[in-house]
């Protein structure tokens, strides 16, 4: 495993798994650390307790020697001798007794000591600062989960005030308590080298001044080998306090930024944001049920990658597969009277995880992130400007165009199905004709509808006296026998984006028009949200049916449908033009814009063979007249 220099200081305000990840690392360090500092001392204090009972038995070794003399030995020959022998012995162990007795306080001056200080100092000042950094962090934790719990409507301005303040106290206190955590943690690498080479220098030298007032025992290879130790530990001392001044310095100067980068939504009014994001991290609250009617709101880092959604909790080594992004779809929806929630639906229409995000710039960069991965930008050459591009589409209503026919370079592969016929997935070029000006296909300032639940024909029918017809076809009583006879039974997932009266249904051009308009509203509007159903094409009609209910939202009769086509652009937008009669005899024309999980000519393409089966239907019945 490669070595890990020091934490770096920028990295302790935005708290990441990684710098987390990484911080474990340096925490387990001076776990081992600390573990083998006590083994050190044991082993050390062994050696002085050897040393100390050197001198004891010197000492009681010289006395006994002395006392010798004093015995009463039945046989007393040689005596003279002996004695005066063990007096020398004796005055020499007294000599050794004095060595060993200024060794063992060098020891303990020189090995023990320092060791003693180095844990009781260093060891001891990362485990409080680690224990004042959990703190820290459980304190700003709860402070984030009682401001993500702010209701979102009818709030207390001085409560949100309050909560907001309490979370940039508490996140200032984490800033704090995290500087001066890792700060120790980056000296304790240098200072651990000190520790574990200075007690032993001190006990070499007090072996070496022993054995020099003993005998000559050490070279004076092992005096210069010694001294070249001392100095790489005086040089250590050096780096370390010039590296130990400049962490002071960088500390200073990150407390010092504005105490705005710590208040979660201080820009809520007007917020910078980036609407052509391939790639997104950051802390998000995930919805989970843990019963029939309860649910759990946790805290997680979430990134993406490629096309997939990873979540990666606090001090794991890598994150985890979440949610596969490709052809999902994401929304802003209302959950618990919580703010900025949005939810992922697969591609199946199934309704998937349901996320917070802390501010309101984070909630749409989220949801413009999750939607450009969803079109699977990432995969093209050069994702950043293809996602610029896309979203440039939905606001170039800002400028009037002149012809819409101008932007497209090839003919569209949905065609009136009155003039034009589909021959399986083939395209029949058309001929240079007049493409109308926007003026002549859509009023100027008609209303666009974005909910399906109204009409965008509506306005038409408004200050009349009699009662308006249904556009979509549909009675109260109305049933759909003609779904289980069909020829024809096509479903797909869509999602309606808005609908508007339009002029005429002679060129498909009214619908490329409708579908500008359509997404430049939502864009200045800044509509995320999206209703999401199943687009049921059969052999005679056209059904918008809820996804959860069943319940059919609206029916289009195919013989109504005078036009339909995809973007050319943006393969999942598709269109069509409905014909339906009104109260007063005349009839109206409106266009619904829609965006498919799957190919818009998919879609354009069952619609054109339903109408084939009507045509031959008729056909039939014709030659059976006859």
């Amino acid at each position: 495993m490669p070595a890990v220099d020091k934490l770096l200081l920028e990295e302790a305000l935005q708290d990441s798994p990684q710098t987390r990840s990484l911080l474990s690392v340096f925490e387990e360090d001076a776990g081992t650390l600390t573990d083998y500092t006590n083994q050190l001392l044991q082993a050390m204090q062994r050696v002085y307790g050897a040393q100390n009972e050197m001198c004891l038995a010197t000492h009681q070794l010289s006395k006994q020697l002395l006392a010798y003399e004093k015995q009463n030995f039945a046989l007393g020959k040689g005596d003279e001798e002996v004695i005066s022998t063990l007096h020398y012995f004796a005055k020499v162990v007294d000599e050794l007794n004095v060595l060993h007795t200024e060794l063992a306080k060098q020891l303990a001056d020189t090995m023990i000591l320092p060791i003693i200080q180095f844990r009781e100092k260093d060891l001891t000042e990362v485990s409080t600062l680690k224990d004042l950094f959990g703190l820290a962090s459980n304190e700003h934790d709860l402070s984030m989960a009682k401001y993500s719990r702010l209701p979102k409507k009818k709030e207390n301005e001085k409560v949100k005030t309050d909560v907001v303040k309490e979370v940039a106290a508490a996140r200032r206190k984490q800033h704090l308590s995290s500087l001066q955590y890792y700060c120790a943690l980056n000296a304790l690498q240098d200072r651990k080298r000190v520790a574990m080479m200075e007690p032993m220098i001190g006990f070499a030298h007090g072996q070496i001044n022993f054995f020099k007032k003993g005998a000559e025992m050490f070279s004076q290879n092992m005096n210069s080998f010694l001294s070249s130790v001392a100095d790489m530990v005086q040089s250590i001392q050096v780096e370390l306090e010039a590296e130990a001044e400049k962490m002071r310095a960088s500390q200073q100067e990150l407390l010092s930024v504005d105490e705005s980068v710590y208040a979660p939504d201080f820009d809520v009014a007007a917020p910078q944001i980036n609407r052509n994001l391939i790639q997104k991290a950051g802390y998000l609250n995930l919805r989970s049920k843990t019963g029939l009617v309860t649910t759990t709101w946790e805290r997680l880092y979430f990134f993406t990658q490629g096309g997939n959604l990873m979540c990666q909790p606090r001090g794991a080594v890598a994150g985890g597969l979440i949610q596969d992004l490709d052809n999902c779809s994401v929304m802003a929806v209302d959950c618990e009277d919580r703010r900025y929630c949005f939810q992922i639906t697969t591609p199946n229409g199934k309704s998937g995880i349901i996320l917070q995000a802390e501010s309101r710039k984070e909630n749409e960069e989220w949801i413009c992130a999750i939607n450009n991965i969803s079109r699977q930008i990432y995969l093209t050459d050069n994702p950043e400007a293809v996602a610029i591009k896309l979203n440039q589409t939905a606001l170039q209503a800002v400028t009037p165009i002149t012809s819409f026919g101008k932007k497209q370079e090839s003919p569209c592969p949905s065609q009136n199905p009155r003039n034009v016929e589909l021959e399986n997935d083939k395209i029949v070029p058309k001929a240079a004709v007049h493409v109308p000006d926007a003026d002549e296909l859509i009023a100027p300032g008609t209303p666009i509808q974005f909910d399906i639940v109204l009409p965008a024909t509506e306005f038409l029918d408004q200050n009349r006296g009699s009662r308006r017809i249904n556009p979509f076809g549909e009675t109260e009583d109305e049933t759909f026998p003609e779904a289980e006879d069909s020829l024809l039974q096509q479903m797909f997932i869509v999602r309606f984006l808005g609908s508007m009266a339009v002029k005429t249904d002679n060129t498909t051009e009214v619908i490329y028009e409708a579908m500008r308009q359509v997404l430049a509203a939502r864009a200045i509007h800044n509509i995320f949200r999206t209703t999401e159903s199943h687009l049921m094409v059969t052999s005679q009609t056209l059904r918008l049916i809820d996804p959860q209910t069943q319940v059919t939202r609206a029916n289009f009769e195919l013989t109504s449908i005078t036009q339909f086509a995809a973007h050319q652009e943006n393969k999942r937008l598709v269109g069509f033009v409905v014909r339906t009669p009104e109260s007063t005899g005349g009839e109206a024309l409106s266009t619904y814009v829609f965006e498919s999980n799957s190919e818009g000519e998919k879609i354009c393409y069952a619609i054109n063979l339903g109408k084939e089966i009507i045509e031959v239907q008729k056909a039939h019945d014709l030659v059976s007249e006859c």
